[in-house]
């Protein structure tokens, strides 16, 4: 911690003794460009080093840029790190929310985007999958992880639960508990996907959970099948 002040303030006083202030906006598009170069360096670093290895040096050098930059705009490595997660969130929900917006109205194509944005190589792919799960390992230990992912999840949740009180509206109890199902079987295809690539396919995992929605949703088969090509 002592290291990351003194990068910090040695940081704060090469640029207060820079030439002259330059404009608000040139200074947020700079400093929003810098967040960016850190973040992308941050997750990279988790890929090629895991999280207990990667540190501000690791940051640092993948970014091109001194730990000095790097401790200025996110105080620590904790804050680095926080925001990585973040930021991999943000990119999840975009990604399935663009889709949903997309869908048609009715609940079961709206369902099925929803898994296959899941499965779509932006979202599933091993850099993806290594960074889910270096930090899914974490949870139980830094409780900002714990929040970040408590935030995003539970609005995926209420989607989804939503979602399946639509397909099942004469059975509450069932619609309850159908999100839960589908959020834990992705989940294990995704760890499957990480784990053992060699074995595993995004296409199969994908059909497969369509398989299973067919199950489910019985009077919705049509809507499940897997398209061909899958």
């Amino acid at each position: 911690m002592e290291q990351e002040r003194k990068l910090a303030f040695g940081f704060l006083m090469v640029a207060s003794q820079s030439g002259g202030r330059k404009p608000r906006k040139e200074r947020k598009e700079n400093a929003d460009m810098r967040r960016r170069q850190i973040l992308d360096a941050t997750l990279k670093s988790i890929v090629a080093n895991g999280l207990a290895k990667t540190t501000l040096a690791t940051v640092a050098n993948e970014a091109g840029l001194s730990q000095g930059v790097a401790v200025f705009y996110f105080k620590s490595k904790t804050g680095i790190l926080t925001e990585a997660l973040r930021d991999q969130y943000q990119t999840y929900e975009a990604h399935w929310q663009a889709a949903l917006d997309k869908a048609d109205a009715a609940p079961a194509p709206r369902l099925r985007t929803i898994i296959e944005a899941d499965f779509s190589p932006k979202i599933c792919n091993p850099s993806a999958l290594a960074i889910w799960f270096a930090f899914f390992g974490e949870q139980n230990f830094v409780p900002q992880y714990a929040e970040i992912t408590g935030e995003f999840e539970d609005k995926r949740s209420k989607i989804l639960s939503e979602i399946c009180r639509q397909l099942a509206p004469d059975d509450p109890e069932k619609a309850r508990l159908t999100g839960g199902w589908i959020d834990t079987l992705t989940d294990g295809y995704w760890q499957k996907l990480h784990l053992f690539p060699h074995i595993y396919t995004r296409e199969a995992a994908l059909e497969q959970t369509l398989t299973f929605l067919q199950t489910l949703f019985p009077n919705y088969t049509e809507a499940f099948q897997a398209k061909t090509g899958n």
